[in-house]
């Protein structure tokens, strides 16, 4: 889960001065949460927040009400160039589509970006085109924003693309394991994973309908969507991912089933040495909480940027991991945040404790 990177631009701020950041795509629901942390960020000031389309249109030049008192400034259209003049880092919390046209423009222009769109996530050319065929190129830096796992390769980033908020749960919990080969050689990796429904985005679908998901849940995307290769690039292998659709607005809960290795189940350990792993892996990372047997629930996690991990491990070495995160914090805005902390060279937990 390694990418290459080149040197930062020439608009990295000083650690200790107040970096200037733009949102775009402030309207939606990832932005308005970035608008919410960044807003108290002791350490930036906010200088654009801009919606999506053309003005007049998913919100621009418009203010919103749910930030009252919390930050003052307007939704203005999306313009790159002011985004080039006023930022040192920019957050694009686009259409996969937009982010792919806009973020290499402003790295060629020396501003760093952490993009929430899937845009720049894979690796492999082959894959990226059947998932995201509107990237037609990645910027010179990019870094997977897996911060607990790329910290370094943030650190040095130029672009960093924050990963789903699916794989960012399921990566947490399964990554440890696949690097110490604790998990058996051929296991099947099932990932059956739950998600509130501002994970669909903010533009309305029969799907997200209130009357269509309240008192249901229904799988989607079964060997269809695309976090299933971006969980796969980051596991090295097959995985069976089934997302569902839960009537929450926010939260997901991933459960997990992988075989052990025989040799690290034997004698009935096989739960210490799934815990040894995690504490080796974990043991520096304040938004990591790790449960053991006590399994995590999305309430305990809501509104904040923790990812919550327990584990059961049978005497046979069938092991179930669950891991918990908010979708829209830890997915998303929070991360983005926390990337952002790193590559500007502050305590990642600024902002966000």
């Amino acid at each position: 889960m390694h990418t290459a990177v080149q040197s930062i631009g020439a608009h990295q701020p000083h650690a200790s001065s107040v970096a200037r950041v733009a949102i775009a795509g402030a309207t939606g629901y990832a932005g308005q949460e970035l608008l919410r942390l960044l807003a108290r960020h002791p350490l930036v000031t906010i200088t654009a927040a801009m919606s999506s389309g053309a003005p007049g249109v998913n919100g621009a030049e418009r203010r919103l009400p749910a930030l009252a008192r919390l930050w003052r400034g307007d939704i203005t259209p999306l313009a790159s160039d002011t985004l080039v003049r006023e930022a040192d880092v920019v957050f694009l919390a686009l259409p996969d589509a937009a982010a792919a046209e806009l973020a290499p423009g402003l790295v060629d222009a020396g501003v760093r970006v952490v993009d929430l769109s899937g845009a720049f996530r894979l690796r492999d050319a082959a894959v990226r085109a059947r998932w995201y065929p509107e990237t037609h190129r990645l910027p010179d830096g990019v870094a997977y924003g897996l911060t607990e796992l790329e910290r370094a390769a943030v650190a040095r980033a130029r672009l960093v693309a924050n990963p789903g908020c699916y794989p960012t749960a399921t990566l947490l919990a399964l990554a440890p394991l696949v690097a110490a080969g604790l998990i058996a050689p051929g296991s099947d990796i099932i990932v059956d994973a739950k998600s509130g429904v501002s994970g669909a985005g903010k533009t309305p679908s029969e799907r997200t309908h209130f009357s269509e998901c309240h008192g249901s849940v229904s799988a989607y995307g079964v060997f269809n969507h695309r976090h299933g290769a971006e969980i796969e690039q980051g596991v090295g292998g097959p995985v069976t991912f089934v997302p569902h659709l839960v009537p929450l607005d926010r939260g997901l809960l991933a459960t997990i089933y992988v075989r052990l290795q025989p040799d690290a189940t034997s004698g009935g350990r096989g739960e210490a040495a799934v815990a040894e792993i995690y504490e080796r892996a974990y043991a520096d990372a304040t938004f990591v909480r790790l449960n053991g047997s006590a399994l995590p629930e999305i309430k305990h996690v809501a509104h904040t940027n923790f990812c919550d991990i327990g584990w059961r491990v049978d005497p046979s070495g069938r092991a179930v991991l669950v891991s918990a995160i908010d979708n829209l914090v830890k997915g998303a805005a929070g991360q983005a945040v926390q990337n952002m902390n790193v590559m500007l060279g502050l305590d990642e937990r600024t902002g966000l404790l």
